[in-house]
């Protein structure tokens, strides 16, 4: 699943062109590493995303395409 959609799915971010554009301006790391917005992710992946006052470290628990937002907080854990 691409990183924008896997955030907008999660409702980390609101929006997909929003998801982009921040995943594009370089505020989000995949593993330690700068991640774009076309990039894969997959189960076991960890996210940190800067979002200028305070920084979301996430690890993916799985990735589906559509999710009631009820359950989109269970596609990830917060680490911190």
């Amino acid at each position: 699943m691409r990183l924008d959609k896997f955030l907008k799915v999660s409702r980390i971010i609101k929006r997909r062109t929003l998801a982009k554009e921040i995943c594009d301006a370089g505020n989000v790391e995949i593993n330690g590493r700068p991640a774009k917005a076309g990039t894969d992710v997959k189960v076991g992946d960890k996210l940190a995303i800067n979002f200028g006052h305070r920084i979301l470290e996430v690890e993916i628990l799985e990735t589906k395409n559509n999710v009631p937002a009820a359950k989109a907080k269970e596609m990830y854990k917060e680490i911190r």
